[in-house]
């Protein structure tokens, strides 16, 4: 029996995937031939993910697929377990009295560089809220403030930002906060491309093989059928790494992140992927890599 090491986020999305794969739910009903390989599970913030799997630290990780750009190296993307789609980006959001043009040199007086809070400097929202500036307001240099996404909002809250780039579920609560979105990256992104959104991956080592990595792609797909069969199945163990939200605020979460996408990134996510990489490296965000991307 082989023994993996396996590194997924607390998020909804994440633990309603792997519930069934990690409790051993899918063993029996598996097609997958024996022995079933066994998994030792670490759950995180995905940010603290994309730092340890600079150290290699895990066979099979949770990342930003911005992390996962400067990682290819070592590891290479599964086509299940991902979180991509449509309608789900990063939102910008602030308190209602401030704005971009405030902070634009050709619309402002001000000199003061915002200060803009973002969930990690390997995030996929990060290099996002670049590439939207890049385009929208070449000539804003925000100070950028790496801090734990569900800290973002009170930082904002408290004038400790002036603009926060929230993720998961900050999404549907940020108007009980009294904030207001200014731009939702996700909607930017489809209109500039057409294609959906890559937020986040699964990935695998390369050390293991395209068998290996065969096999566990295969598993997560059986866990993602089994959570769609039997959705109450894994409440409890989603509600207790996701203290802070309320039973419609988790279910919302998965019905956005957990999607077609999820299941089989197949040809148009592959494209949306490759469309990423391709203006992340235009602008110096994530470096070049001739590695193919996907694990088989």
């Amino acid at each position: 029996m082989k023994n993996y090491t396996l590194a997924y986020s607390t998020c909804p999305n994440d633990t309603y995937i792997f519930h069934a794969l990690v409790h051993g739910l899918i063993s029996e009903a598996s097609s997958i031939p024996s022995p079933k390989p066994r998994f030792h599970v670490t759950l995180a913030d995905v940010e603290t993910l994309n730092q340890q799997a600079q150290r290699e630290m895990y066979d099979i990780t949770k990342l930003s697929f911005a992390a996962f750009g400067a990682l290819r190296r070592h590891y290479a993307l599964l086509r299940t377990g991902a979180a991509l789609g449509r309608g789900c980006g990063p939102l910008v959001v602030s308190l209602p009295n401030v704005s971009f043009d405030m902070y634009d040199p050709m619309k402002s007086d001000r000199r003061r560089r915002p200060v803009v809070a973002v969930p990690g400097m390997r995030t996929t929202a990060f290099v996002l809220f670049n590439l939207f500036l890049k385009d929208q307001f070449p000539t804003i240099r925000p100070d950028f403030r790496p801090m734990p996404f569900e800290k973002i909002m009170p930082a904002i809250e408290a004038k400790e930002a002036d603009f926060g780039v929230i993720i998961h579920e900050g999404r549907f609560i940020y108007q009980q906060m009294g904030l207001r979105a200014l731009v939702d990256l996700g909607e930017w992104w489809e209109k500039q491309t057409g294609l959906p959104i890559p937020l986040g991956c699964i990935a695998v080592k390369r050390s293991l093989g395209k068998e290996s990595a065969a096999r566990i792609e295969a598993l997560i797909g059986k866990s993602i059928d089994y959570a769609t069969a039997n959705p109450d199945a894994g409440i409890d163990y989603i509600k207790a790494h996701a203290q802070e939200m309320n039973d419609q605020v988790i279910l919302e979460h998965i019905r956005l992140y957990v999607n077609e996408f999820s299941r089989n990134i197949g040809k148009e996510g592959e494209a949306a992927i490759q469309m990423f990489y391709e203006k992340a490296q235009e602008v110096g965000l994530i470096p070049e890599s001739n590695q193919a991307l996907f694990a088989c």
